[in-house]
């Protein structure tokens, strides 16, 4: 016998031209297929075809979906018919810095195991604390000039010498980078301690006295976490692992050999 189950059919209109396959296309297939429609995919696949498409129904964009003849939108419209979330891309999110230290901590977890044959040591906390300067740096110099034009809204030090919102990225690279290989603590250790101590006043200030709203930079110029926790968490790890790193050795002379 036949099964009397009929699966509900969505057309979906989407560009596919020699130098360009839509990704929001590709996306809106996988959804409506593993939602269970039947895809009756069709592809626009001159320019001419898709710009006709868009006059024809009166849209802006492709791709387009239709499910029993009534058209539903493109991607985030769909999303939105199944009862799922869109992302706002103006909206604030913690996101990156969550999957920033979430993955320096692995990294940190990972080169213990690999030197020592244990994730947790003293090296581990060390070694989470540079990789995470690293990283944060690295995000900050994928494009400098917006950095610090953020950075300019708030860092003290900044609004007195403005070179220094370009100068910061490399400097924490620059520490991030000496206290991960252990080297020259006498110069890495005063760096950090310097940038994370005015950087944790100024957010501070700027935050819990003066009450602002301000986008961090702290994750580079193009994100949308809000200052305050987060980049001052960032300053004062600095600072803390640069009082660590200058203390330790004279209260624990051992501690890196044991570990």
């Amino acid at each position: 016998m036949k099964s009397s189950h009929v699966r509900a059919r969505a057309t979906l209109y989407r560009m596919v031209m020699p130098g360009h396959v839509c990704p929001f296309g590709l996306k809106a297939r996988h959804l409506l297929r593993s939602r269970g429609y039947d895809v009756d995919d069709r592809w626009l696949d001159t320019r001419e075809a898709t710009d006709a498409f868009k006059a024809e129904h009166q849209v802006a964009t492709t791709p387009q979906i239709f499910i029993d003849g009534a058209r539903i939108g493109g991607y985030d419209d769909l999303r939105r018919f199944l009862g799922l979330k869109v992302r706002d891309p103006k909206a604030t999110s913690y996101r990156p810095v969550a999957a920033l230290f979430a993955m320096t901590a692995a990294m940190a977890l990972a080169l213990s195991w690999a030197v020592h044959g244990t994730p947790l040591t003293v090296r581990t906390a060390e070694w989470f604390v540079a990789l995470s300067m690293c990283v944060l740096a690295l995000l900050k110099l994928q494009d400098v000039q917006s950095f610090s034009s953020m950075f300019l809204n708030y860092d003290l030090l900044a609004r007195r010498w403005v070179p220094y919102a370009t100068l910061y990225p490399f400097a924490e690279g620059l520490a991030g980078v000496l206290m991960l290989a252990g080297a020259l603590t006498w110069f890495s250790a005063p760096l950090a301690l310097v940038i994370g101590g005015i950087g944790a006043v100024s957010v501070f200030k700027a935050v819990y006295i003066d009450r602002r709203s301000l986008k961090c930079a702290c994750v580079g110029g193009g994100s949308n976490v809000p200052l305050g926790f987060v980049s001052l968490t960032e300053n004062l790890m600095m600072v803390a692992m640069a009082v660590w790193m200058l203390v330790a050795p004279l209260v624990w002379p051992g501690l890196h050999a044991m570990s």
